[in-house]
């Protein structure tokens, strides 16, 4: 895929005068004004060091510009610079009572040195010094009245008894002017007059310069004389007459022998030495003002020191421009050259040049859109109609009004169809040379585009409606079919443009491209155009293609969808260009013509193939490094930036060999970002800490890179991040580390004592449960015996009851009554014995201890028979069962509880038993 290309033609070039049939094209001129490089208006002289920064002496000061940013640098004094040279690593200036010279800082900024203080026994008289010459190892600096000499540390006074109006090294001499009194070589300390210079007297020399043919010598009011070989020698007549008309002030060679001079009144004239020929540039072409107060030259271009602002130009630019400066003209919409006649149509009119001179067509005033050669003619389509163009006769050959667009019907030669306010009409033209025109039936709505399918198909674009196709009958006389495309093959129908290319109709809406499919008949995206999406195609042949970005770049691309591409954009091309009214016309292999508001332009391609092809692209410069408040040295490669003052970081590069050069950058490290840029002012905000490597690229017209300048910056991380808070981190770690195992272990031990204590606790409460369980299977078992015992005394008192009853019974049947009574009597005795009791008391107060005693501490009116049936009742007897152990009868049993309650305060509803069994 094509890669987008950029490259910022200088804006500043020279006149550069080509033949183009008969009128002159200029190359455009860029302005610097005042508000521009804020600082005065005046700049008395301007110098240009080897890497191409351009130096002015200003009224305000040392104006000093990188190609990307005006800087002003104020003496401290505060005075007007009347001179500036560039001398190796230095830049020498003069003011009034005052020289010195700058040098670059680390910060790269510019610092001053006084030099006057080396002056010895002489004192200054009001002098402002207007010149700076350097002469192998030495400065001179001039005044009006003296000469300084600065060699070696030292300055030596030359004070000649006449005003010196000039300075120049030429043959290993240098050359002084002395005002009326001709010239002077400086021999060591003294002035001695050159031979011959009688041609000098009652003249004002303003300037003198070395140049390949000898010294030229520049007067006020006398024109330029040449020095070669002892004889003095006049310049062309026809220039030294304009010389002298409009006042020589300055001259500066080029290098490719022409001579430019600049003059108080009429700007600049660039002087063919050779030929003779010359071409004057001015206020009305393009300067800011016609007086010329500096000049200095770099390279292909040349810088213009002007009463009100400075002017940059370049020679042997390959862009030329014709602009119409009184307005006449108009903004023109199309070009045709036939027979080395040029024909422009503008809005205002018909124009033709002839003899060096823009002519209009009386009677062709109004619109034109359209200025083609077909079949032979050159036609014009007017907003009245279309006319033919025969030298300098204007013809209308049709009424039909506004006539767009011209286009061939596919397989002829001499029929035509063309776009009109009204539709679309058909022209032919007829073996006598003149043209039958018709309309074609089935459009009448506005074509401003137009273009075949095939030779009965044409498809046709409304700036408004849409996009339509038709089917022409044969003789293409009428509509026999019509397609109309709408939104929902296409984003947008407004403003549809509309090309025929390499047998394919191409569409473009809303900048994306897309082509028709005549198979499937259905308009798809085309993918070969995807890298030109958002730009506008003004020329194609099929093989070449002019593209314009869209918007406020108005870049310019050229490219065959191959290898060859070339982006430009020129500030006269963006500035002139005029929106949805671009065009660029082929005039052969290498060059091109472009419409413009005010004129046109015309592009030698092949000229700027091979200067991009021998062109050396520099590398970019480092001219600043500013983090926050802080500036540092531009001559460190590795730089330590704080993270506080990482927040806005600005880097400004530039390549002043460059005319408004584009760059290529990249920032690798913690965070990456590159892209193309236009400007030299690189800013990063908030960048994270850690190590950065910032390289910069110079990039050429057709996308060529210079080798980087590199950059590496290391941006500390934040005090929070820092080796003494990691160290505090690091220890803060360690101590919450043994903090949390203190604690986990002081955790860990209670838990352990925890433990312990529940464990013995759990053990203690098993061991009770245990006793307690050992001591209710005790109590159980005495209760048991208890039980067993209480109802074995229960038996035997029962049977001897049942025995007692059947001696009562048998009392008879015992003769010895004293036997028998005595029997009773131990049986009675069997039943009371209290030995019985006591064992049931022993045996009862293990399992309820304290039952008695608690008993007769409540109710102490209890009897010892009360608290035996009391005993009975817990153990839940009944009465039955009662009756034996306290020997009584069961009617008994209850008679005595009845009592028992009584006594225990126990109402009839509650259970005695129960109650007895609860008490403790």
């Amino acid at each position: 895929m094509l890669m987008r290309i950029g490259y910022y033609i200088g804006s500043l070039v020279f006149l550069w005068s080509l033949s183009l049939g008969a009128q002159t094209l200029l190359p455009p001129i860029y302005n610097y004004k005042v508000f521009e490089y804020n600082a005065g208006a005046q700049n008395w002289g301007i110098t240009v060091d080897d890497n191409g920064r351009v130096f002015a002496a200003n009224d305000k000061g040392l104006l000093s510009f990188n190609g990307e940013e005006w800087v002003l640098n104020k003496l401290p004094n505060a005075t007007i610079l009347r001179s500036v040279a560039s001398v190796k690593d230095k830049i020498y200036t003069g003011s009034y009572e005052e020289f010195g010279y700058w040098q670059t800082t680390d910060q790269g900024g510019l610092d001053y040195t006084s030099l006057t203080h080396l002056i010895k026994d002489h004192t200054f008289t009001s002098e402002e010094f207007w010149q700076i010459q350097p002469f192998q190892d030495a400065i001179v600096f001039r005044s009006f009245s003296t000469l300084y000499k600065y060699e070696e540390g030292q300055i030596n006074v030359i004070d000649p008894d006449f005003v010196i109006t000039g300075l120049a090294v030429y043959d290993n001499e240098v050359y002084v002017a002395a005002k009326n009194m001709g010239l002077y070589w400086l021999k060591g300390q003294k002035l001695e007059p050159v031979a011959n210079n009688e041609i000098f007297e009652d003249q004002t020399i303003t300037d003198m310069v070395s140049f390949e043919g000898g010294l030229l010598i520049g007067t006020q009011l006398n024109g330029c004389v040449v020095l070669n070989n002892g004889e003095f020698t006049p310049i062309d007549k026809n220039m030294n007459d304009r010389l002298k008309e409009y006042q020589l002030n300055k001259i500066l060679p080029l290098d490719t022998g022409e001579i430019v001079f600049g003059t108080i009144k009429n700007g600049l004239y660039l002087f063919d030495y050779n030929e003779g020929i010359f071409r004057n540039l001015n206020r009305k072409t393009g300067l800011q003002n016609n007086t010329v107060l500096s000049l200095a030259g770099f390279n292909d271009q040349f810088w213009v020191g002007l009463e009100n602002g400075i002017d940059r130009v370049q020679v042997n630019s390959p862009i030329t421009f014709y602009t119409d400066h009184t307005g006449a003209l108009g903004t023109v919409h199309d070009v045709a050259i036939q027979e080395n006649t040029m024909y422009l149509g503008s809005n205002t009119g018909i124009y033709y040049f002839k003899e060096d001179e823009l002519h209009f067509f009386e009677g062709s005033q109004g619109h034109v859109w359209d200025v083609e050669s077909i079949g032979g003619d050159v036609l014009a389509g007017h907003n009245t109609g279309t006319f033919k163009l025969e030298g300098e006769r204007l013809t209308k050959i049709s009424d039909r009004a506004g006539g767009y667009q011209f286009v061939k019907v596919p397989e002829t030669n001499d029929i035509f169809l063309q776009g009109t306010y009204t539709g679309v009409a058909k022209f032919k033209k007829q073996p006598n040379g003149q043209w039958d025109i018709s309309t074609i039936l089935g459009i009448d709505f506005p074509v401003k585009q137009l273009c075949f399918e095939d030779k009965q198909t044409i498809w046709a674009a409304h700036h408004y409606k849409g996009l339509f196709r038709f089917r022409l009958n044969a003789d293409l006389s009428k509509v026999e079919e019509r397609t109309v495309f709408d939104t929902s093959v296409l984003p947008n129908i407004y403003n549809v443009k509309l090309y025929h290319i390499k047998n394919q109709i191409v569409l473009q809406s809303e900048g994306k491209w897309f082509k028709y499919d005549p198979l499937v008949g259905k308009i798809d995206v085309l993918k070969e155009f995807e890298p030109f999406t958002g730009k506008s195609l003004i020329y194609t042949d099929g093989e070449h293609f002019w593209f314009l970005k869209d918007g406020e770049t108005k870049e310019l691309l050229y490219t065959d969808l191959r290898e060859n591409a070339i982006a430009i954009s020129e500030v006269q091309l963006n500035q002139r260009l005029m929106p949805d009214m671009e065009r660029a016309v082929r005039r052969n292999d290498s060059t091109y013509l472009l419409t413009l508001s005010d004129g046109f332009a015309q592009m030698n391609l092949t000229q700027l193939q091979r200067q991009l092809h021998n062109a050396t692209i520099p590398v970019p410069e480092l001219s600043f490094f500013g983090a926050h408040d802080r500036r540092y040295s531009i001559n460190d490669t590795v730089f330590e930036v704080a993270y506080a003052e990482s927040r806005d970081l600005r880097f400004q590069f530039a390549a002043p060999r460059m005319i408004q050069p584009r760059y290529y950058y990249e920032l690798k490290g913690p965070f990456y970002q590159g892209a193309y840029t236009t400007e030299g002012t690189l800013n990063f905000q908030n960048l994270p800490h850690g190590r950065y490597d910032l390289n910069v690229h110079t990039v050429s017209m057709d996308n060529r890179k210079s080798a980087p300048k590199t950059i590496t910056f290391n941006i500390a991380p934040p005090w929070y991040l820092s080796n003494w808070s990691m160290l505090g981190y690091l220890v803060l770690v360690i101590a919450v580390i043994l903090g949390v195992r203190w604690y986990n272990r002081q955790k860990l031990k209670r838990k352990h004592e925890l433990l312990k204590i529940r464990l013995q606790r759990e053990q203690d409460e098993r061991l009770a449960q245990l006793e307690k369980e050992k001591l209710e299977k005790e109590i159980k078992r005495k209760q048991t015996e208890l039980a067993r015992t209480t109802m074995s005394v229960a038996k035997k008192n029962e049977l001897i009851l049942e025995l007692k009853d059947l001696m009562v019974l048998n009392k008879d049947a015992f003769p010895n009554k004293q036997r028998y009574r005595s029997l009773t009597k131990k049986l009675d005795g069997s039943i009371n014995e209290n030995e019985d009791w006591k064992n049931f008391e022993v045996n009862f107060k293990e399992l309820h201890d304290d039952f008695f005693d608690n008993l007769l501490q409540q109710f102490p009116k209890l009897t010892p028979k009360d608290l035996k049936l009391c005993a009975y009742l817990k153990m839940n007897l009944t009465s039955k069962e009662i009756a034996p152990l306290m020997a009584i009868s069961i009617r008994g049993v209850e008679i005595h509880r009845y009592r028992l309650r009584k006594k225990l305060g126990i109402d009839s509803s509650q259970n005695l038993s129960n109650f007895l069994i609860k008490f403790k």
